[in-house]
């Protein structure tokens, strides 16, 4: 088994409504994400949501990891998640802001 470590990125969208793609897991390949990094380079506070969804959908209500949290202006949360993912599942992201962004450590098992 290979392990791969990578950084996966992706700016927030303008409406909590609308999700980006933040990581998609491989076919044949599982995958742990250690952390995930979320930065506001705005000066006013923004909302955030974070989902785990087996399509590039919207996440239901029993995939969501983060629901409308805060990030203050100029500032970033750092996530400790520990999530392990299995091929082809997707991580969706939203913000209320496109001056958010999201990174996600992750740690790809092949």
């Amino acid at each position: 088994m290979a392990t791969t470590y990578l950084r996966s990125g992706v700016q927030g969208t303008a409406s909590t409504g609308t999700y980006a793609t933040l990581y998609n897991v491989p076919a044949g390949t599982s995958a742990v994400i250690s952390t995930i990094a979320i930065c506001n380079t705005a000066s006013a506070a923004a909302t955030y949501r974070i989902g785990f969804d087996d399509t590039a959908g919207t996440p239901t209500a029993s995939e969501w990891l983060v629901y409308d949290a805060t990030v203050d202006g100029n500032d970033t949360v750092f996530l400790s998640v520990g999530a392990a993912l299995a091929a082809e599942k997707y991580v969706r992201v939203s913000s209320d802001a496109d001056t958010v962004t999201f990174q996600a450590f992750v740690s790809e098992i092949s």
